[in-house]
């Protein structure tokens, strides 16, 4: 039992040679120790079978009390097949003949009966008693101790769940491997649900390692594993991990602890907008409950259910009656953390329904009931009373709600040490985010519709005062030399047809060495420093200085915008998001046709359909507005509008930013900026008009630094960005839309990634980025944006230019000219972009993407 990997070929041997010596009582006792190091690794099938032949022997034999213990083994086997009535059968035979000095062991055993079907009350008083027994062996204590922890942690004691834990790991180290890897998964999970996440997943990494060095398979691990990546909102790795449970379970033929993970796979797939897979996979889970027989657990399948039909719009009456059932089970089991989403769900259909009492009257039972518990519970919480109080049209109710949610999540964010992180977890404020923001919208106000936009508007870049991430390991260092080395493998193998289909493993290989970088960014320290405060309208309106910004917001899929003139701001109404969406979509398809050899008649069309398209986006986000003809603009856009091609839609300077906390920020370091005179220029490889434009480039600064091939290498690039007054950089640009941290620029030694610029802080005060997509942001929940730019302006770069499709290399070089001509002169990157665009000759196809692209971003 406590090294299963290192004892089960002693107990194969003893039972070859009980069998040989015809002992009935060794060789019973051998096949349950065979067994146990069965069960251990999964195959509960065969210790089954190796339990029923060891309770036969010994019943035949009178041999009482080793069939005793048999049938307690068979029970543990028992439930996690999922045979919950068998188990207790095994468990009421024990007990008339179990001896006194083992009597223990069977309290035990049905202590974990009792929490495997979701008796947790029952399950915790017999735990406290058996611990409280003097001479309780020492495996039951350590494991009585475990599975109480987590019951406590259930009911939101995790600070008596710790303690247990603490005193738990102590002895198991002096037991052996299986029970220190058992206690140490248990730390992990009862720390992530803590409101510890950073902590519990180093931890996870911790207990995976004592898995593995016990010789113990992954399926519980990665089972509470995903629970802690829901909680993160990192959607796709928690999804992996509830897979491979389910297949590592299915495999095994484990059904206890596979229909948890099915119940992982169904929540997964809600909060990855999957409504119909996680209505199937809640179905199956749910049956599969129903026939362990296991209540509590059916419960909560059937409330993802509940969900997924609400999501479907299919929910009725009877989804109700199940949906406030299921609310009280789980609520008199003491789970807060599932009771609180349990009432949330019932109140959301009952509003559906038009009931709007009972709506009312369940959402703030969740409200109350998730008072004091962790912040993510508390979020949900927050999120249901603000819909209880916007179903009583009580407005200053829902603010108030929502106020206290952001505010708990601005805490909560800060104390995530990663850009990744922190961007996800602002999706835990997305709703908070809607709710409020429909209040501002119905009172009229464009300042407090700016206000509450820029509450929520990329928060988790933006600190009081520009701050690099922390430094990173060596080992991230020595992560982003090997990146580059695959990269540079994969870019050799395209260039040779031969290796047609060799890439695969390169692939494989890269995206074990980025997800190794992740994991050490999730475990680094928290970034210091507070949120940065929303900018008083007179303070916007002196560093516009003339200019009107524009912020976009949705509201219930419409497009909402506040636009603030130098003497008033005024809040618009604009019509649906969809169509904006299918506009661009169609231009960003021309344009791409564009930049392709084609006949002149096909990039004629491809022309028109452009124009067709900038027109109409035009007219449905600009033209509504009323701004004056050649205004100069500073737009803010949201989520997919962060792609669009703006300088193309108003015939006037235009710069873009994230916030316009972020665009104030710039503006301040504009102004304050003391000229070094440092210009870098840099030219990135396999790249013709990058030579030509460097060339030209270096005639109008003729004491800028220049970078060549093989000389333009990432760590030569990052230093000389940092110290730069304008640097500008002409290479191949790829946007990874998986994970906006590893999109790149292309230099001689591979790529330099978004995850590079942030760790090591290289901020120039001015950037042109003369590559594909550098300017294509990537958005997330909670209007948050992620790429490039934003993290640039982040870490203090006061001004960008940057393209937001794939642009044509050689003639690039024209209108970058253009713009550092103009540069020259004075002004902003926004008045020379769009004096250096003027000059194009747009009926050039490849001038034309140019044109339309290629951006500002920041005031400098």
């Amino acid at each position: 039992m406590a090294d299963p990997r290192r004892f089960r070929p002693v107990a194969t041997e003893l039972v070859r040679r009980a069998r040989q010596a015809a002992d009935p009582a060794a060789l019973a006792l051998a096949l349950r120790a065979l067994a146990w190091a069965e069960r251990a690794r999964l195959a509960d099938t065969e210790a089954k079978r190796l339990l029923d032949e060891a309770a036969r022997i010994a019943r035949r034999h009178g041999l009482d009390q080793i069939a005793a213990d048999v049938l307690m083994s068979r029970a543990a086997v028992n439930q996690e097949l999922g045979r919950i009535t068998a188990a207790r059968r095994d468990l009421d035979a024990a007990g008339p003949i179990v001896a006194p000095d083992r009597a223990a062991e069977l309290a035990f055993q049905r202590a974990v009966l009792h929490q495997n079907i979701g008796r947790l009350v029952a399950a915790a008083a017999a735990y406290r008693g058996l611990l409280a027994r003097a001479g309780l062996p020492e495996r039951t204590r350590v494991i009585a101790a475990n599975n109480l922890s987590m019951i406590d942690a259930q009911h939101g004691r995790y600070a008596d769940a710790l303690r247990l834990l603490d005193d738990a790991a102590r002895r198991a180290r002096e037991l052996g491997p299986a029970l220190v890897a058992l206690v140490a998964g248990t730390r992990a999970w009862v720390t992530v649900h803590a409101g510890r996440l950073v902590e519990g997943l180093r931890l996870f990494d911790e207990a995976a390692a004592a898995h593995e060095a016990a010789g113990l398979p992954l399926g519980e691990h990665y089972v509470e594993y995903a629970d802690a990546l829901m909680d993160l909102r990192l959607i796709p790795e928690a999804s992996v991990a509830a897979r491979s449970a389910v297949e590592v379970f299915r495999h095994n033929g484990v059904p206890l602890m596979g229909a948890e993970a099915q119940l992982r796979v169904a929540q997964l797939a809600l909060l990855g907008d999957d409504p119909d897979a996680a209505e199937a996979a809640s179905d199956a889970a749910a049956r599969d409950f129903a026939r362990q027989r296991r209540g509590a657990w059916r419960a909560r399948a059937e409330l993802v259910r509940a969900e997924a039909r609400l999501r479907l719009g299919v929910a009725t009456a009877a989804d109700l009656r199940a949906a406030a059932r299921i609310s009280r089970t789980l609520a008199g089991l003491g789970t807060r953390s599932t009771a609180v989403p349990a009432y949330t769900i019932a109140g959301r259909i009952a509003a559906a329904l038009g009931r709007t009492r009972d709506a009312v009257a369940l959402l703030e039972r969740a409200a109350g009931l998730a008072r004091g518990s962790p912040v993510l519970v508390r979020l949900r919480g927050d999120v249901a009373a603000a819909m209880a109080a916007g179903l009583r049209h009580d407005d200053g109710a829902v603010l108030r709600h929502c106020r206290r949610g952001l505010a708990d999540l601005a805490r909560h964010r800060t104390a995530l040490p990663s850009v990744e992180l922190r961007a996800h977890a602002s999706g835990h404020g997305a709703e908070l985010g809607q709710l409020g923001l429909g209040v501002m919208v119905r009172g009229g106000s464009a300042t407090r519709v700016l206000d509450w936009m820029e509450r929520t508007r990329a928060a988790a870049l933006l600190t009081a005062e520009p701050t690099p991430e922390p430094a990173p390991d060596a080992a991230v260092g020595d992560a982003l030399d090997e990146l580059r080395g695959v990269a540079a493998e994969l870019a050799q193998l395209s260039t040779d047809r031969a290796a047609a289909g060799a890439p695969g493993p390169l692939l494989a290989r890269q995206r074990t060495i980025e997800n190794r970088i992740r994991r050490a960014t999730w475990h680094g320290d928290a970034r210091s420093g507070a949120a940065a405060a929303v900018v008083p309208p007179a303070r916007l309106r002196e560093l516009l200085a003339g200019r009107v910004l524009v912020e976009y917001g949705v509201l219930h899929d419409r497009l909402v915008a506040v636009v603030v003139g130098p003497r008033r701001s005024r809040l618009v109404a604009l019509g649906p998001l969809a169509p904006v969406l299918d506009q661009v979509r169609a231009l960003f398809f021309a344009l791409r046709r564009m930049t392709q050899p084609m006949p002149e008649s096909s990039l004629a069309a491809a022309r028109l359909s452009a124009d067709l398209r900038v027109s109409r986006l035009t007219d449905l986000l600009i033209r509504p507005l009323g701004v004056p003809a050649g205004a100069e603009l500073v737009v803010v856009p949201v989520g997919h509008l962060h792609g669009i091609p703006w300088s193309a839609l108003h015939d006037a300077p235009l710069s873009l930013a994230p916030s316009a906390r972020f665009w104030a920020r710039t503006r301040e370091a504009a102004r304050a900026h003391v000229p070094r005179g440092a210009t870098v220029l840099v030219e990135g490889p396999d790249l013709p008009g990058a030579t030509a434009e460097v060339r030209r480039l270096r005639a109008l600064h003729p004491d800028a630094t220049v970078v060549t091939p093989p000389g333009s290498t990432a760590q030569e690039v990052l230093r000389l960005l940092g110290g730069a007054d304008l640097a500008h950089l002409a290479c191949h640009g790829r946007l990874r839309s998986d994970n906006p941290l590893f999109s790149s620029l292309v230099l001689s030694d591979g790529p330099l990634t978004v995850q590079e610029l942030e760790t090591r802080g290289a901020a120039p005060h001015r950037l042109v980025l003369a590559s594909c997509q550098s300017g294509a942001d990537v958005s997330y929940a909670g209007d948050e944006v992620v790429g490039f730019i934003s993290s640039l302006l982040a870490r203090g770069t006061a001004g960008v230019v940057a393209s937001v499709a794939a642009v044509p290399d050689v003639a690039a070089a024209d209108l970058m000219t253009a713009l550092h001509e103009r540069l020259a002169t004075g002004g902003t990157l926004a008045r020379a972009l769009y004096d250096a665009r003027a000059g194009l000759d747009r009926t050039a196809p490849d001038a034309y993407v140019n044109w339309c692209t290629f951006s500002a971003y920041g005031a400098a």
